[in-house]
């Protein structure tokens, strides 16, 4: 199988992460924080180290501020129902991912209330029309740092200025950004960042985080055994065990943590410049097929994805023909992001989207490319 889904989920992984976890799993595999046998302990020390590499990634300086998520979507929320509050107002995008836009959707019944700025058809929104919607109440900007649709790279650095001088929360979506591309929570003026583990970040499914800057109260959106303060009732407000009740998962962390610093030492420009190498070269071939129609902005201004449609086939027959007869793996639909397809024009159709990863190479792109040049002939035969 050629794995051309990247956006979705990495594949594959660095063997050390699996090996990293395997030997959390059989050697030394406790609860962190629920006991003081050397199981437990060593697995607690396991999982900060993993948190410290993580944070270097990010350039956050306080560990502690990093709590551990199972997903980028537990993150978002956290982040969005942990802060808003009736009265409150935030500005968002029609390019955002569900994660963000269904939690705001469910918040309006609190009293909150959003505003959503169209993006232009490739994508783009300016820091300059966010500052434009500022109203008295505003409380919160929510940005992605890349569209998972069109892989368009927003402005985070402005967009930071503006939330840093109005004094309002800045929160990222880092979630198709995350290890392609520099994300500095303290250069960017970010004040919440969600982040998954299992994309760009290369490590395994079912991990995630988010970043609490120092400024920040986050209220809890769950409550439950930490580990400390046991005779209380109250959830501890501590970072970060007071955000991650219950058992966290240890051996997925610490995979998590090898995987951010195997990212870290290549360095997330690297790995975003060859992908963007990989996408503008296929970017280029299927602009010369007159049957294919591509959305989005160039290759330097997007993250390692390309979207298009081909004449006269829906999107998910596109997918389903690429891998059941070619054995290439890419996903065709709305990728849980109405309004970004309503935006740039694919709201009743949908678009196929090849996402680059680290590990493809350009031979698998030529493959691609031949394989997109049979569908359409045929189509148009």
């Amino acid at each position: 199988m050629i794995y051309l889904d990247n956006a979705a989920t990495s594949y594959p992984k660095p063997r050390g992460m699996v090996a990293a976890m395997e030997e959390c799993i059989l050697k030394y595999c406790g609860n962190p924080g629920r006991s003081g046998h050397s199981m437990s302990m060593k697995t607690g020390e396991e999982v900060y180290h993993a948190r410290k590499k993580i944070c270097r990634l990010f350039g956050i300086e306080n560990p502690e501020r990093l709590v551990f998520t199972k997903n980028t979507t537990e993150a978002l929320n956290m982040g969005l129902k942990g802060v808003l509050k009736p009265g409150n107002h935030v500005i968002t995008t029609s390019m955002e991912h569900n994660s963000v836009l269904r939690p705001l959707k469910a918040l309006e019944k609190k009293g909150v209330s959003h505003s959503i700025l169209r993006a232009d058809r490739e994508g783009f929104i300016k820091a300059s029309d966010i500052e434009k919607a500022i109203r008295p109440g505003t409380r919160m900007i929510a940005v992605t740092a890349a569209s998972n649709v069109t892989g368009t790279k927003m402005p985070l650095s402005e967009i930071g200025e503006t939330a840093r001088k109005r004094g309002i929360i800045f929160l990222v979506d880092g979630a198709q950004a995350a290890g392609s591309m520099e994300i500095n929570v303290d250069k960017m003026n970010i004040d919440l960042l969600a982040f998954p583990g299992h994309k760009g970040l290369l490590g395994p499914l079912g991990t995630g985080g988010l970043y609490i800057g120092e400024n920040t109260e986050l209220a809890h959106i769950m409550e439950g055994g930490t580990g400390t303060d046991s005779k209380s009732r109250i959830q501890p407000c501590e970072l970060p065990e007071g955000y991650e009740a219950g058992t966290i998962n240890a051996p997925a962390i610490i995979g998590m943590g090898y995987s951010a610093e195997f990212v870290e030492k290549i360095g997330p420009e690297v790995i975003g410049k060859y992908e963007e190498e990989l996408i503008s070269w296929l970017d280029e071939r299927l602009d010369e097929m007159d049957f294919v129609k591509r959305y989005g902005p160039p290759a330097c201004r997007k993250t390692g994805i390309s979207l298009f449609n081909v004449d006269g086939i829906s999107a998910e027959e596109v997918t389903g023909i690429l891998s059941s007869r070619y054995g290439i793996a890419v996903r065709g639909g709305f990728h849980c992001a109405g309004l970004a397809h309503k935006t740039i024009g694919t709201w009743d159709e949908g678009a196929v989207r090849v996402s680059a990863g680290p590990f493809n190479t350009r031979r698998e792109m030529e493959k691609l490319v031949d394989a997109i040049a049979e569908i359409g002939s045929r189509q148009n035969l």
